[in-house]
C-alpha cells in the first residue's frame, strides 16, 4: 500500500560524514544471526537484572518490620482488543507497471490484542493480525493470464490478491515504584512472497514525580524475499535467448520485435533492518505536555521490489496486447541510512477540549527528506463520548533515482519509477469519535465492553493517487 504501514521521513545529514558512517560501519560488521542472538541475550539479560533489583527491594524492605508495602498492578485484568479495517486506493501511477496504469486496491484487516497481566508487575501481550488484499496493480505482475492485456485493467492471475498475516509476542515488567519500565517482543509475519522475523525491545525511565520519561528502543528485523518477477521477464532469467520461451511462441510481439530486455535475477533475496529510538516527555504545566523522538534506521540487502517494471526512454517500446513489455525491473541500492527528529505537544485547554500537535523532519541518503504536521482537537461532548477532528499535511522531495515513465535511461546504475519514491504532498482529513464506559455495563459473557473507537481518514497526493481507510476498535474486560 501506498500509505499504509506508515514509513519514517527524512533529516538531512551529510550523506558521507562521520555519524553516518561510524552506524554504518559497526552495523556492516555484524552478521545478521549474531545481530538478532545479541539483541535476544541483552533482551534477557536486561529482565533477569530488572527482576533481581526487584527482588532485593523487596527483601531490603521486608527485613523492616514497620515498613508497609502496597503495589498497584500494573494491570488490574485480562484486556481484549479487537481491531479492524477497510482500506481503500485508487490512482494512474502503478509501480508496477513501470508508473502508468490502475493503482487500485482493497485490504481488509483484523487484529486481535490480548494483555495479560501475570503478577504485579508482568504483562504478556499477544497480538496476532490478518490482512487480505485485492490489488489491480499487482494483479499486472502478469497481466496475460487472460484477456486483453492493459496497465489499467486489471488481470485475473494469482497476484491480483494475497494474505498477510503476523503474529508478535511483547513481555513488560514494572519496576515497585513503577518509575522503570522493561519490554521485549518477538515477531513473525508472511505473506506469499515475504517473511521476517523481529526481535525488539525498550527501557523507559520515569523521574521528577513521574513528571519526566526518558526511552530508548531498538528493534532488528531479519526479512526474506521470495522473487517473482514480471512474467514477460522470466524466460530471460534462464540465459539464452529468452524468446524462445513457449511464453513468446503463444503471444506476439508488436512495436520493437527484437525484444531485449536489461535483466537478471538477484542474487541475494535478504533483508535487515536494524532501528534505534529516543524519546524524551516533560510536563511542563498540569495543562500541557512536551514530547521529542529521534529515530534511526539503517537498512541493508534487498531494497527493490523485483516485480515493479522500469521502462528506458532510449529503448524502443515492445507489446504484447496493450501493454508494454518491460526494459527492466527496478534497481536500487542495497544499502539505506534514515532519520527522522520529531516532536509532539499537547495543551488541555479545558475539561471538553484538548489541542494535540505533532510535526516530524526526516531524511535519507536516497535524497528523500520530507516534512510532517498534524493536528488532532479530541472533543468531549459527554462523559462517554468525544470527537476526534483531525488534519495532516505531508511533503517529499524525490529520490535521486526516481524516474517517471519512460524517463530513465538505460545506462543508469539504479532507477525506479515507485511514485512513492517521487517528490509529491499530501493532505489527509479524518473524524472520529469514542466511546468510553469505565464502569463496563455492556458485557459479553465474562468480558466488559470498556470502549468503542471509530475513525475515518481521507487522504490525497496532489497527483491522481488518493485513499480512504475506516478503522473501529473494541476493547474488552476480563471481570
Amino acid at each position: 500500500m501506498s500509505q499504509l504501514p506508515i514509513r519514517i521521513a527524512k533529516l538531512p545529514w551529510e550523506r558521507t560524514g562521520g555519524k553516518q558512517e561510524a552506524v554504518v560501519a559497526v552495523i556492516n560488521r555484524i552478521s545478521p544471526l549474531k545481530a538478532l542472538f545479541l539483541a535476544f541475550a541483552f533482551i534477557v539479560f536486561a529482565n533477569a537484572s530488572a527482576q533481581t533489583r526487584n527482588q532485593d527491594t523487596l527483601q531490603t524492605k521486608s527485613q523492616d518490620s514497620t515498613a508497609v508495602i502496597y503495589k498497584k498492578r500494573v494491570l488490574e485484568s485480562v484486556e481484549v482488543d479487537f481491531l479492524t479495517s477497510y482500506y481503500y486506493q485508487a490512482g494512474d501511477n502503478a509501480a508496477v507497471s513501470g508508473g502508468i496504469g490502475n493503482e487500485n486496491l482493497n485490504d481488509v484487516t483484523g487484529t486481535l490484542v490480548i494483555s495479560i497481566p501475570l503478577n504485579d508487575d508482568d504483562v504478556l501481550t499477544i497480538d496476532a493480525g490478518v490482512s487480505a488484499y485485492t490489488s489491480a496493480s499487482s494483479s499486472n505482475i502478469g497481466p496475460f493470464d487472460g484477456g486483453t492485456a492493459d496497465p489499467f485493467q486489471a488481470s485475473t492471475g494469482a497476484s491480483s490478491g494475497d494474505v498477510w498475516s503476523n503474529v508478535t509476542i511483547g513481555f513488560s515488567r514494572s519496576s515497585d515504584d513503577r518509575n522503570e519500565i522493561w519490554s521485549s517482543k518477538l515477531s513473525v509475519s508472511s505473506e506469499y512472497d515475504y517473511f521476517s522475523v523481529g526481535v525488539g525491545g525498550s527501557y523507559t525511565q520515569l523521574f521528577n514525580e513521574k513528571n519526566t520519561e526518558i526511552s530508548l528502543s531498538g528493534n532488528i528485523y531479519i526479512d526474506s524475499w521470495r522473487a517473482i518477477y514480471p512474467t514477460e521477464l522470466r524466460p530471460f532469467g534462464l540465459g539464452g535467448n529468452g524468446l524462445n520461451d513457449g511464453f513468446y511462441r503463444q503471444n506476439t510481439i508488436t512495436g520493437n520485435v527484437d525484444y531485449n530486455p536489461r535483466f537478471s535475477e538477484f542474487e541475494s533475496e535478504g533483508r535487515n533492518s536494524y532501528s534505534l529510538g529516543f524519546g524524551f516527555s516533560q510536563i511542563l504545566h498540569k495543562n500541557v505536555q512536551a514530547a521529542i523522538a529521534l529515530d534511526f534506521v539503517q537498512q541493508q540487502g534487498l531494497l527493490s521490489t523485483p516485480f515493479q517494471r522500469v521502462y528506458f526512454g532510449d529503448v524502443a517500446n515492445s507489446y504484447i496486447d496493450n501493454f508494454q513489455l518491460a526494459d527492466a525491473i527496478e534497481r536500487l541500492p542495497n544499502l539505506r541510512f534514515k532519520a527522522a527528529a520529531g516532536g509532539r505537544l499537547n495543551w488541555y485547554i479545558y475539561e471538553r477540549l484538548t489541542l494535540r500537535t505533532f510535526y516530524r523532519y526526516y531524511f535519507d541518503d536516497w535524497g528523500i527528506s520530507s516534512h510532517t504536521a498534524s493536528v488532532e482537537m479530541p472533543v468531549k461532548i459527554s462523559d462517554k463520548f468525544t470527537l476526534y477532528p483531525s488534519y495532516r499535511y505531508y511533503n517529499q522531495t524525490a529520490a535521486e533515482y526516481f524516474n517517471p515513465y519512460e524517463q530513465a535511461l538505460s545506462t543508469d546504475e539504479f532507477y525506479t519509477s515507485d511514485y512513492d519514491l517521487s517528490e509529491y504532498s499530501a493532505n489527509q482529513f479524518g473524524f472520529g469519535a469514542s466511546y468510553t464506559d469505565i464502569f463496563m455495563s455492556k458485557r459479553i459473557w465474562k468480558f466488559g465492553l470498556k470502549s468503542i473507537d471509530l475513525k475515518f481518514y481521507q487522504y490525497n497526493r496532489n497527483t491522481t493517487f488518493r485513499s480512504s481507510i475506516i478503522t473501529a476498535g473494541f476493547k474488552f474486560v476480563l471481570e
